[in-house]
């Protein structure tokens, strides 16, 4: 069966991350705090008005939140940090809105599940910082996340992410995080390559304690409890009198940032959650495979996390769309041109937020509204996971293949990228398109991965075994609270 994270398993171990936690003046922020930063000590704010946003300084470890003041030092709390996009952006009349993923430590959203997987190992005696290396497999943005929770929690790190990455992930996990970077062969979707090297290390390196993202519980929990009251947060904010929550878009990826989803569903039932993955490697929609160049949403494999029977349609995009759509927003020329075609012109001037998943999540959002057939009382919500800070050499390699930006590229781009998203390459799931998408998890994680196959049927029998996993962080909370009070830390502030 299935097993939870509550209890202390190695109080040796727990005391060890306790003495150095306590040395080192690293405190433990709760789930609470990330989700509402109210709750934060005030002499903690007042040190962070010093600390910029991606410091290496452990006090940083309480910016984990969608609520970060949107400035690179000082910065406290406010609301959360979303931009909605207007009908004369999307060509549809349903309102999408994006929670930004930029004003994190590091960039990108991915630092939050990273702090969901370690901080449970480190408060149970899971984890001995004194011995053992935290290996983060990825894509890309989780292992910066995971790179970065690990320096901040004075503990090594072990990167695992395609060789084909952007090259700024390389630079910074290399020269900022001083973590042992491990590049695995293929792009975005050969997640098979990092599963590999996982084995390996398992087998041969002892001191190694690995954080699957796609298997790891914490990862979905942290986005259960905490980017789904962000999503009804800001929907309490800008509704009408007849607004809706209608949709959840979120790129498949790990399946973490989808379980907001399972949230929603609990005060909007009627809620559509689709999941948006790349047309160059449709898994959930046609059992397809392929390198893409949407960075961020490794697939060819249905993650364990993923509660399929949550799931109510799939949307594949092209990644040739995502990429015209970068320049689009992030070129003066294109700019210029979606200015003049009645975009407001600062939602234009804050199109650079949103990455090449971004765009995608936005493509996928715009096909689920044109698909169920949405009107303005509806609000889909998505997520801009990271921004174009993390694709200038993206740009910068369109821009040498393809020629300088022209005005004629760009009312091409608009027209055909983004008002010209169609319904096609989109599926609505039956029940047993949901098992179909559930029972691909054999063959990733029974076969090759070891799981057991009663784990996989708990998940899809067991009505009450998703709301377990995703409500452990309050015990997680419990003893967060329990290992700060033995540091004392808090208390002698």
């Amino acid at each position: 069966m299935i097993k939870l994270i509550t209890e202390v398993t190695n109080e040796k171990a727990l005391e060890n991350a306790i003495q150095r936690f306590k040395k080192e003046g690293i405190i433990l922020p709760t789930f609470a705090q990330m989700r509402n930063p109210d709750l934060i000590p005030e002499k903690i704010k007042d040190q962070l008005k010093n600390i910029g946003l991606w410091e290496l300084n452990p006090l940083n470890l309480f910016r984990i939140s969608w609520k970060n003041e949107p400035k690179e030092k000082g910065g406290l709390f406010g609301g959360v940090n979303h931009i909605e996009l207007p009908k004369e952006l999307t060509g549809v009349n349903a309102r999408i809105v994006l929670l930004v993923g930029k004003w994190f430590p590091t960039g990108a959203h991915k630092v939050g599940a990273a702090y969901s997987c370690l901080a449970p190992l480190i408060t149970t005696g899971g984890f001995n910082p004194e011995h053992h290396k935290a290996v983060w497999p990825s894509t890309g943005n989780y292992c910066r996340g995971g790179a970065f929770v690990s320096k901040l929690m004075n503990t090594e790190s072990v990167a695992i992410l395609p060789e084909e990455m952007s090259p700024e992930r390389f630079d910074w996990l290399k020269n900022t995080i001083g973590s042992e970077v491990i590049a695995t062969p293929g792009c975005e979707s050969n997640v098979k390559e990092i599963y590999d090297k996982v084995w390996e290390i398992r087998e041969t390196r002892d001191e190694c304690i690995i954080f699957n993202q796609f298997d790891e519980f914490g990862n979905p929990a942290w986005h259960y409890n905490t980017t789904g009251p962000a999503i009804e947060e800001v929907f309490n904010k800008i509704k009408t009198a007849s607004s809706t929550i209608s949709g959840l878009v979120s790129a498949t990826g790990s399946a973490g940032t989808i379980a907001s989803g399972d949230y929603l569903r609990t005060i909007s039932p009627f809620v559509k959650v689709t999941a948006s993955e790349a047309l160059q490697c449709p898994t959930l929609l046609n059992n397809g495979f392929g390198g893409h160049r949407i960075e961020g949403i490794g697939d060819k494999h249905v993650p364990w996390v993923h509660n399929a029977k949550n799931t109510d349609a799939v949307s594949a995009i092209d990644d040739e769309d995502c990429m015209r759509i970068l320049r689009l927003f992030n070129d003066e020329v294109g700019k210029k041109l979606l200015i003049e075609s009645g975009v407001d012109k600062e939602v234009v001037e804050n199109l650079h937020l949103l990455g090449i998943s971004s765009i995608s999540n936005m493509l996928s959002a715009i096909k689920t509204a044109k698909y169920y057939e949405m009107t303005s009382d509806d609000i889909i919500f998505t997520m801009a996971t990271d921004s174009a800070d993390m694709y200038q050499s993206r740009i910068a390699e369109e821009n040498e293949a393809k020629g300088n930006y022209s005005e004629i590229q760009a009312a091409k781009d608009y027209d055909r990228c983004i008002l010209g998203q169609e319904t096609n390459n989109f599926k609505e799931l039956k029940f047993t398109d949901k098992k179909a998408i559930h029972n691909l998890k054999y063959f990733t994680w029974i076969e090759q991965q070891a799981k057991e196959l009663d784990d996989l049927n708990q998940l899809w029998e067991d009505r009450t075994i998703w709301n377990k996993l995703f409500n452990q962080v309050d015990r997680w909370d419990e003893l967060i609270n329990d290992f700060n009070d033995r540091t004392g830390l808090l208390k002698n502030m």
